[in-house]
């Protein structure tokens, strides 16, 4: 069991990770091994038989010469069984005085046709002999010793073996290689509405538009598109509801606060009324901060923004603020964002240092297909075990800040949820200047 595991993780570590390869080795696997069978065997079996039987006919053939000419009486030329073998047989012969035989040249390992001619000659005539099958001619020699004399026979190299078994071997990896050549095309056709719909339910998560995508495909793929259409519609129709219903609520509940303010405003300016107008006003805005929250600003179109200026711009309200703030961007400034909701994420986290910190510096960058932006301040921070806490909604960790500083516990959240609308995240962790560091980083 733990062997198998491991083989299946070394598998999956260097297997190919995407869909279009690993349809494609499914493919290509199989035609690769059932070509290696086939070659094998080809090789082992039809190539070596038909070369083996056509050295032992070539073998016959000189056999029937030697025959002839030991026991049969011959002319002084020996013309008639040189016509014989010429005309009849496809062998050039003559006959030499008798001489010793040349030493056998180095042959290669997998020489099929000295095998194969030795194996003959030696089973079927049994004398003396000599062969050379090396080079890139178009004959093979043979000299036999016979009692009295040497025969010299010329034979063309395809008498002697199967010369053109290549071609089933071009012709099978040519055809291989077009079918394989025709499944990547109908694969890459049946893979693309995939990826559409990938590529449709990530832009849908960014709250990127979502533009010109239908079904296509396989019966499943079609399927899973279909479902992520009704999908992607109810979820928008969710939305659509809750901000009609919200933009109800808020109209309602400003009307009472503007009475409010219309009867505090005949009451004249004396403490108690003072005190309930900051009432009114903290109401005001918890209210506007609890319906940013829920709406979520998720009905803003993306647009290419300068991040550059986006921070000078924060940077310049925050100053008239009051605050010290100073930003800086580095890289490729044009991204696509929704550029108010992100705006607002970032002044969020200014606002919130802001609070507990008298220096503040905003730092972005684009690197490796991530914005990220850096807002550190150098206040009293936030312990390591309650960061992912003050990120929650309607959480005040007053007991490590400042308790006279009032807010409805939603600037964290509020900045968190617009992070995550684009696809990214917010985290939090400690500051060079001392304090705490809010690290945004989302993908571009």
């Amino acid at each position: 069991m733990l062997a198998y595991r491991r083989a299946s993780r070394l598998i999956y570590r260097y297997m190919p990770k995407g869909l279009y390869t690993r349809a494609l080795l499914i493919i290509v696997v199989p035609i690769l091994l059932l070509q290696s069978v086939l070659v094998i065997v080809f090789m082992e079996r039809h190539y070596d038989l038909v070369s083996q039987r056509m050295s032992d006919a070539v073998v016959r053939d000189i056999a029937a010469v030697v025959y002839i000419l030991e026991n049969f009486p011959q002319d002084k030329d020996h013309q008639k069984v040189e016509t014989l073998a010429a005309s009849t047989l496809g062998l050039s012969l003559s006959l030499m005085p008798l001489e010793p035989l040349p030493p056998p040249a180095p042959k290669p390992y997998f020489d099929v046709i000295d095998q194969g001619l030795s194996r003959a000659i030696g089973q079927q005539i049994g004398k003396p002999f000599w062969v050379d099958t090396v080079g890139q001619s178009r004959f093979v020699e043979i000299r036999i010793q016979l009692e009295n004399e040497i025969l010299r026979v010329f034979a063309r190299r395809s008498q002697t073996f199967a010369s053109n078994s290549h071609i089933f071997l071009v012709w099978m990896f040519s055809t291989s290689m077009v079918l394989i050549f025709i499944a990547m095309l109908f694969l890459r056709n049946q893979i693309r509405p995939i990826v559409r719909l990938a590529d449709a339910a990530e832009n849908f998560g960014l709250g990127r538009p979502v533009q010109s995508f239908r079904p296509s495909g396989a019966r499943e793929v079609r399927q899973a598109a279909q479902a992520f259409i009704e999908m992607r519609r109810r979820i928008e129709r969710q939305m659509e509801q809750r901000t009609t219903m919200l933009a109800g609520v808020s109209h309602d509940l400003r009307t009472i606060l503007t009475r409010f303010r219309l009867q505090l405003a005949l009451f004249g300016d004396n403490q108690e009324s003072e005190a309930m107008r900051k009432d009114v006003d903290e109401m005001t805005h918890m209210l506007e901060d609890y319906l940013a929250f829920a709406r979520g600003d998720v009905d803003e179109i993306v647009e290419t923004t300068d991040i550059g200026l986006l921070l000078e711009e924060i940077e310049e309200e925050a100053e008239i603020s009051g605050y010290n703030v100073t930003a800086r961007f580095e890289g490729d400034a044009q991204i696509n964002l929704r550029r108010i909701a992100f705006k607002r994420c970032l002044s969020n986290l200014v606002t919130n240092a802001a609070k507990f910190a008298t220096t503040i510096k905003v730092q972005g960058m684009v690197e490796n297909g991530w914005l990220t932006v850096t807002v550190d301040d150098n206040g009293p921070g936030i312990p390591a075990n309650e960061r992912e806490t003050a990120l929650r909604a309607f959480q005040r960790l007053d007991q490590s800040r400042n308790l006279n500083v009032s807010g409805s516990g939603l600037g964290l959240s509020i900045a968190r949820d617009i992070a995550r609308s684009h696809g990214g995240e917010i985290y939090l962790e400690d500051s060079p200047l001392g304090g705490l560091r809010a690290r945004v980083r989302v993908p571009v």
